[in-house]
């Protein structure tokens, strides 16, 4: 597995890392002692960039990724993030970036987690009641007393994040980014060059459609998030499956899977990009982690522009209260 980094003094990473995210939540039925496997076997592989949150299963997950760090924890770069607020039942609570919150936050992330020290905390999403430099210097403090080594950000704007890198070094920004989303093109990954901020790229795989394995509504399991989905509702899913079904024919052609080859297209926005595609098999982490050996060519690239231009998506990413949470 190759490794990257955004500047000499920051964190030096897989390019492919493990988004553990569906393993507790939102996409049916979660297998711990499977998922645990998986997060051995990426170790393993060299897949060293393990990522989770604390509102993911209110706290499940970060327990899962604990326990199967247990005996293993210096093998991996551990990230997690605060600011979403769950609770009881898993009720979404709002967000929150104040001071006296990022502190315990943080805390508790530590004990489910089982650590002391977390590398790279993220605000999981931008608090618009609360400066970013006051949530920022919360959580360089964190730093200061050795529970983080380093900060991120979550879907946070160009200015949200010059601001934030004048209160501390921000090493990391996570955002979505994807074939079919492509808005990071147009400002962020420039950005993040420019600052030295590592770009981490979720849902790097459409939340698997760009695999092209979802071939109707049917395929997702009763009570999966993708079901209220714009992207994936029965007005849109038949224009972005054609859209798919184009990406796997040029696969085909290069002799690897729709999965690498979207993977391959995130990683070629920059040697600053890595990826954090989430999965619950290791025959899937096996098959994405061997993206990071697929070349793309001119022609490629031209191709897969040809087939999803930035915009091409029928749908929005999100439902829309979720899209009025992203700092854009």
């Amino acid at each position: 597995m190759i490794t990257r980094s955004a500047k000499q003094d920051g964190p030096e990473v897989s390019a492919i890392g493990l988004g553990c995210m569906g393993m507790s939540e939102f996409y049916g039925e979660s297998d711990e002692v499977r998922s645990v496997a998986v997060i051995h076997r990426a170790l393993d592989e060299g897949v060293t960039l393990l990522d989770t949150a604390d509102m993911y299963g209110s706290g499940h997950n970060e327990q899962l990724v604990g326990r199967a760090l247990a005996d293993r924890r210096d093998r991996a770069f551990l990230c997690t993030k605060f600011a979403i607020k769950r609770g009881e039942g898993g009720a979404f609570l709002g967000i929150s970036g104040r001071p006296e919150y990022v502190k315990a936050a943080c805390d508790a992330s530590l004990k489910r987690l089982g650590v002391d020290h977390i590398d790279l905390y993220y605000q999981h999403r931008v608090d618009p009641e609360v400066p970013i430099e006051e949530t920022v210097g919360a959580m360089a403090e964190l730093v200061a007393a050795g529970k983080v080594r380093w900060l991120g950000l979550s879907e946070a704007a160009p200015a949200t994040i010059r601001r934030a890198c004048a209160v501390h070094p921000i090493a990391a920004l996570q955002t979505e980014l994807s074939l079919w989303s492509r808005d990071p093109e147009a400002e962020l990954l420039d950005t993040c060059r420019e600052l030295g901020v590592l770009f981490v790229a979720y849902s790097p795989l459409g939340r698997g459609f760009l695999t092209g394995a979802i071939r109707s509504r049917a395929d997702l399991e009763p009570g999966d998030f993708r079901l209220s989905s714009p992207r994936f509702s029965e007005e849109a899913f038949g224009a972005n499956l054609a859209l798919v079904e184009r990406v796997a024919e040029l696969a085909a052609r290069k002799g690897c899977t729709a999965a690498q080859l979207a993977l391959a297209w995130v990683l070629s926005r920059g040697d600053h990009v890595v990826s954090i595609p989430g999965t619950r098999s290791e025959k899937r982490l096996l098959e994405n982690a061997g993206a990071a050996e697929v070349t793309l060519g001119a022609e490629d690239l031209a191709s897969l522009d040809a087939i999803l231009p930035p915009d091409a998506a029928e749908g929005t990413r999100y439902p829309a209260q979720s899209m009025s949470t992203l700092n854009g």
